[in-house]
């Protein structure tokens, strides 16, 4: 089953990947993460399709083939973003599904929106609580700038990809290779600009998510990657997640990437549908 590229116009364009829009059954919204875009989403997607599910993945606002304004990277702006895709979509009670920062969106979207969504998912985000890492903002800075990647080989970047996760699919590395803009001479340049991402992860340090997880309403789905026990601090995020919401159902999936919608597409997708139907859909 192969997507649509499409935009929509929410005050800016917003470009969107789309699976199946007129099936019947609830819909899947698909965000990516921090420096991330909707490609990554495709297996996952594919699947959730195939299922007769309609499903949209986006590119974020300074993401991918969206506008990138210079502001608005705050999580209010942000989760404004989606409630305008929902509407222009005409969905009612749509699935909303994060990765990483992604995760943390979705979060606030459930705040700030919460009786829009049927359910959200968070997957190995939602949880993230920076300040636990580091209470030092500097620190957190220089701890999580990104490399500088401008100019290297395209081709280069595939072989990387490939040798550090040789269980990727091809089709992952590709989607993941879509963080990138190929330049003329072959060489690629991050689509999220350093400052933009730089105030992404500002705004991600400065969420308190133990605040907002009790003002969740819907059923959450949290999948997370590694090994219970391996990460004291991660430990003890996702502990207050499952504290902290009303209904939450924790998955644990060991010798799984960060990205798992890339390195565990099948297992992902099939949690979502089984978790669906335990809520009701």
């Amino acid at each position: 089953m192969i997507p649509s590229d499409n935009f929509v116009e929410i005050g800016l364009k917003i470009h969107v990947r789309v699976w199946s829009a007129d099936a019947a059954k609830t819909p899947f919204l698909l965000v990516h993460g921090l420096a991330s875009n909707a490609q990554t989403w495709d297996q996952v997607a594919r699947i959730l399709a195939e299922a007769g599910h309609p499903v949209v993945a986006i590119d974020q606002r300074g993401h991918g083939m969206s506008d990138k304004p210079d502001e608005g990277y705050d999580f209010a702006t942000i989760a404004a973003d989606l409630h305008k895709l929902i509407q222009a979509f005409g969905w009612e009670k749509p699935i909303l599904v994060g990765q990483s920062w992604g995760g943390n969106v979705m979060l606030s979207f459930g705040v700030r929106y919460p009786d829009v969504a049927r359910g959200l998912v968070f997957v190995d985000g939602g949880f993230f609580d920076l300040q636990m890492r580091s209470a030092d903002w500097d620190a957190t800075k220089q701890t999580l700038t990104p490399p500088n990647l401008l100019g290297t080989p395209r081709a280069q970047m595939r072989q990387w990809m490939h040798r550090n996760h040789p269980d990727w699919s091809d089709e992952g590395v590709e989607g993941q290779l879509g963080n990138f803009e190929i330049l003329a001479d072959g060489t690629v340049r991050p689509w999220l600009t350093l400052d933009r991402h730089l105030k992404i992860l500002r705004a991600l340090w400065e969420q308190r998510p133990r605040e907002l997880f009790p003002q969740i309403r819907v059923p959450v789905l949290i999948t997370v990657a590694g090994t219970q026990g391996a990460d004291a601090v991660k430990d003890e995020m996702v502990a207050a997640a499952a504290a902290g919401l009303a209904s939450a159902q924790i998955v644990w999936l060991a010798d799984t990437d960060h990205d798992i919608h890339v390195h565990r597409p099948k297992k992902l997708a099939t949690l979502f549908l089984e978790w669906l139907k335990d809520i009701g859909e």
